[in-house]
């Protein structure tokens, strides 16, 4: 049976508490109140029956559902704390040191027998971006980045390595979700001329020159964030360079590619230019959601084939999350943006609710895939500490701010093992709440002292793009339903077919050739009177005329992806469809 209400952890300075989730929202006893400021991290393990934290002075371990104290650890300096996925060891980091004369320091990574407490490995992790081992989610085997190589440990038996995967310079590793068998992904950035790759690999199949499972190399990467999806079967990589040389982003420039274990690569193609701000899978791992483009940016799901399912159009985001059953997705405008969230039936593709979470610094979806925490923390923000937990119809279920003089340094719900919240039907009516509603406050445009007795002006600096299924039709500022729509192509269809008749019956107009290829030079061209069809006639040869670029690239000898390859197999269909448009002219 599930849980009723999933426990919320707060770490701030009235100390650290459990806060018992909806609908109680009071103090909870399991865990008794660390008061002072001295906590400086915690962790559950993956099934949120263990919970461990530092003081100050040690590391503690207890058991959630019988309030038991396990172990203490003397781990004054712990900031780091982690349990592997089936909750037998605790990872526990502390800054490395050195002594005045130079000398090694003492080894700063320990492992933890969750069971018996002893230490059972010590190893020195002097950087703190990525210190934890890497475990597969039955704890079969375990790895470590060390020196150009990633080592390999068996069933947590830490005193031989098992296997190595040798590269240079590989700077980061990422195992795969589920069961056997293991997979990895690698990254290794480039040097002097030689491109950045990432490679897919099945564990231990680390030798030979066909030992990778799939390659994609890359020119453009300083850096790589590397996302399996739940069933192990695709990466995609985000590319980031530091400097956007063009000087068009502040942020650097990035790149999406997809990389599936089967070999396949592509790039994905995103219709608007800018920075990529968040990629998120759906945990069917049959498709992702892309935040992306300069503001007001673009969030856009496409399926394995990297083709778009649905457009959501434009606006102040730059976060998406879905929700733990995949059923919801939240797209999100957090950090320097005013916490704008769009809450989204992705079966449908219906908006449910938007909410506004000002000042927002983190987001959470709780695991029961009902309620969403917002919070507002130090040190990003200062000011207006707290934390508000939410249900996805937009309404406020419980808030908490910190006092005047406190802070809130961090807020988490407790995690739960995949299927123990079963998924429950969407509701799009508000659900009832006693927390009164607040109205977010409207930032009004600065104006000059010379204009602020004149009339204001509707101007825009940047024409917003609605989703593809709420954008009005000429002459109807109300959206076409899926029927309404059908009956509009066919009703487009026959009046195409009449017109051709026409022209067939006419002596005096002769029916246009057929385009061969997508014009290098277009002229002006004779107009349908219909915006639409123009729109339609015009992105058309826009795509021909980038089909011929990628023939002449593959003329040229350079080796296309396989979207690029697809993309040139349309041609003849996108060459019929502009005929057809054309013969209505």
């Amino acid at each position: 049976m599930a849980p009723s209400t999933p426990l919320l952890t707060v770490r701030g300075s009235e100390g650290l508490y459990m806060v018992n989730g909806p609908p109680l929202f009071t103090e909870s006893a399991v865990f008794p109140r660390e008061s002072g400021k001295n906590c400086k991290v915690y962790t559950f393990s993956k099934d949120g029956t263990l919970f461990a934290w530092n003081n100050g002075e040690k590391v503690s371990i207890i058991s959630v559902p019988d309030k038991q104290l396990l172990h203490c650890f003397d781990l004054p300096k712990a900031v780091c704390l982690e349990f592997s996925p089936k909750s037998t060891i605790l990872a526990a980091w502390q800054p490395y040191t050195t002594s005045k004369d130079g000398a090694a320091g003492t080894p700063n990574l320990q492992l933890y027998d969750v069971k018996t407490g002893a230490c059972l490995k010590s190893f020195i992790q002097k950087k703190m971006q990525n210190w934890c081992p890497s475990w597969s989610e039955d704890e079969a085997i375990c790895a470590r980045n060390v020196n150009n190589e990633i080592h390999f440990f068996e069933n947590n038996n830490f005193d031989s390595i098992v296997n190595k995967l040798h590269l240079q310079k590989v700077n980061d590793f990422v195992l795969s979700p589920g069961a056997q068998p293991y997979k990895v992904a690698v990254y290794v950035p480039g040097s002097k001329g030689a491109p950045s790759f990432v490679r897919l690999y099945q564990y231990p199949n680390f030798d030979g020159p066909h030992a990778a499972l799939a390659n994609k190399s890359f020119f453009k990467a300083d850096k790589v964030t590397m996302l399996w999806n739940k069933k192990a079967t695709a990466v995609l990589v985000v590319a980031s360079t530091e400097v956007d040389k063009t000087g068009a982003s502040y942020y650097g420039e990035q790149t999406l590619h997809y990389i599936a274990t089967n070999g396949e690569s592509a790039v994905v193609q995103l219709p608007k230019s800018g920075p990529i701000y968040d990629v998120a899978w759906n945990s069917s791992s049959t498709e992702f959601c892309a935040v992306y483009g300069f503001m007001p940016a673009k969030a856009t799901i496409f399926n394995l084939k990297c083709d778009p399912v649905f457009d959501f159009g434009t606006g102040p985001r730059n976060a998406a999350y879905y929700s733990p059953h995949g059923h919801i997705l939240v797209l999100a405008g957090f950090g320097n943006l005013r916490g704008q969230m769009e809450v989204w039936d992705v079966k449908n593709y219906k908006l449910i609710s938007k909410p506004v979470a000002s000042d927002s610094t983190y987001f959470s979806w709780c695991p029961d895939g009902e309620h969403i925490l917002t919070a507002t923390c130090a040190p990003r923000l200062r000011v207006n500490n707290g934390f508000k937990v939410w249900h996805y119809t937009g309404s406020v279920l419980h808030r908490y701010d910190a006092p005047a003089s406190g802070e809130l340094w961090q807020v988490s719900w407790q995690p739960f093992l995949d299927g123990v919240f079963p998924a429950k039907k969407i509701t799009y009516q508000a659900v009832p709440s006693d927390v009164p509603r607040e109205e977010p406050k409207v930032a009004t445009a600065y104006r000059p002292p010379a204009l602020r007795n004149k009339p204001v002006t509707s101007s825009k600096l940047h024409e917003e793009e609605p989703p593809q299924n709420m954008k009005p039709q000429q002459g109807n500022d109300k959206p076409l339903s899926k029927t309404a729509l059908k009956n509009q192509r066919k009703h487009e269809a026959k009046r195409a077919a009449k017109q051709e008749a026409r022209n067939d019956k006419s002596p005096d107009v002769a029916a246009p050739p057929a385009p061969q290829s997508a014009p290098r030079n277009p002229v002006s061209q004779p107009t349908s009177g219909d915006p639409e069809t123009d729109k339609k006639i015009k992105n058309l040869k826009k795509k021909l005329k980038a089909i011929e670029q990628l023939k002449e690239q593959a003329a040229s000898g350079k080796q296309l992806e396989k979207n690029q390859l697809e993309k040139i197999q349309k041609e003849k269909a996108l060459l019929q469809e502009l005929e057809d448009l054309e013969l209505g002219l």
